[in-house]
């Protein structure tokens, strides 16, 4: 028997389990999805987006990227949060990194990784931009972590300015935005930013309003 092997040997037994608490589940999942949450978090494998928070499937829509991050140009990230807010209704965007985040890690440096450089671009930024907030006490595992969880925050923010989230606000739909951490070493999660469920706790340049026809 081959990896791939197992891999098929797993899926039967789970979805035996499945059926065996609920005899319809596939069923009527197969009929819809309604999840209430958008889950936008790390490609990391130790970092299961369901099993962190319980969820079956169907009940969480997720995009994962090298480290959460949410960039106004990446076309697969906007259709994600376009389609979860515009046509699922989602009613909470959580927005979740992880404490020893490689990538957060790597922009920390001056080396060249490869092609996810540009990608981490995205990160060195922040780390730019919140130079202030590390303190020369900092450990360098306590610099990475602290990186981690302004990127969250950023991220969170960078939500927040898309046309998608303020179009929704603008119509009275449910909508709230939050950003979380998850801790690899003992499996919980952190609430990090205040929710923001309204444009008014959006900073005013990154407002943007509706071109009248």
């Amino acid at each position: 028997m081959n990896d791939l092997d197992t891999l098929f040997d797993n899926n039967i037994r789970w979805a035996e389990e499945i059926k065996a608490e609920d005899p319809h589940f596939f069923e009527k999942l197969a009929a819809q999805q309604t999840p209430e949450y958008l889950w936008i978090g790390c490609s990391d494998s130790r970092v299961p987006a369901n099993e962190i928070v319980g969820l079956l499937p169907g009940e969480l829509f997720v995009h994962r990227n090298i480290a959460n991050t949410v960039v106004h140009t990446d076309l697969n990230c906007l259709s994600v949060i376009y389609y979860a807010v515009a046509v699922l209704k989602v009613k909470h965007v959580i927005v979740c990194g992880h404490y020893g985040c490689g990538g957060v890690q790597a922009a920390m440096g001056d080396q060249q990784v490869g092609l996810v450089d540009h990608w981490l671009r995205n990160i060195r930024d922040v780390y730019f931009n919140k130079q202030n907030a590390f303190g020369e006490d900092l450990s360098e595992k306590e610099r990475v972590n602290l990186l981690c969880e302004l990127n969250v925050a950023q991220q969170v923010a960078n939500v927040t300015h898309l046309p998608a989230i303020q179009n929704a606000w603008e119509e009275g739909q449910e909508l709230s935005v939050h950003g979380w951490i998850y801790d690899i070493n003992d499996g919980l999660l952190k609430s990090l930013t205040p929710s923001i469920d309204n444009i008014e706790q959006v900073a005013e340049q990154y407002r943007v309003k509706r071109k009248l026809l």
